[in-house]
């Protein structure tokens, strides 16, 4: 990991349609598991609790023809949806704003036989990101977690692409960011337990 001590980490197996995928986190964020109310927050960093939102979005897109389609994921903490597209045959870009998520990204995705690139995005400032758009899809899966991330992603979507998939758990926040997207783009919406899949389309 960058920087610091290297946590201890542990690996568990997710199970998804066309097999399963191997994910090490942090010993102490493995403990921490996403089963509560929408208003639970770890203490451990976010990106390294292997949340419900993610696991769904990543069962959704082991079933999608994916291959050749430019793929990017905001916010990916521990990257399953990222992971899950590559081994379809997406060209994956996984973001994040910690350096320490991305190096186990790395790691993860060299266990599971996939190839993918990655690179730190600040929401606030994501110039050279949106330099290498346009891409074909962008992924996200519960990065609505505060009301403040609904104005940097809604000015951020358009510009990365014409085609978003985020999977939510029903917060507050998301339903704030869904309200003003419905301005712009045409929202699909599915239930997968307690996590709904938006897909939104550049209108």
């Amino acid at each position: 990991m960058s920087g610091g001590s290297v946590p201890e980490l542990v690996g568990q197996e997710i199970a998804l349609p066309s097999g399963a995928v191997r994910i090490r986190q942090p010993a102490e964020s493995a403990e921490l598991p996403d089963a509560g109310g929408v208003e639970w927050a770890p203490l451990a960093p976010y990106w390294s609790v292997l949340w419900r939102s993610g696991v769904a979005l990543a069962r959704v897109l082991d079933g999608e023809a994916l291959r050749g389609l430019r793929v990017v994921e905001l916010g990916c903490g521990l990257a399953l949806p990222s992971i899950a597209s590559a081994r379809a045959g997406a060209v994956v870009l996984a973001t994040d704003s910690s350096a320490e998520a991305l190096d186990l990204v790395k790691l993860n995705a060299e266990d599971n036989g996939v190839a993918l690139e990655t690179t730190l995005v600040d929401w606030a400032s994501p110039g050279e990101l949106v330099e290498r758009a346009p891409f074909d899809l962008v992924l996200a899966a519960d990065v609505l977690y505060e009301r403040a991330n609904v104005a940097p992603l809604l000015s951020l979507l358009p510009r990365l692409a014409p085609s978003v998939w985020l999977a939510d758990p029903g917060r507050p926040a998301a339903g704030a960011f869904l309200e003003q997207a419905r301005r712009r783009w045409a929202v699909e919406t599915s239930v997968r337990g307690v996590v709904q899949i938006h897909r939104l389309a550049l209108g």
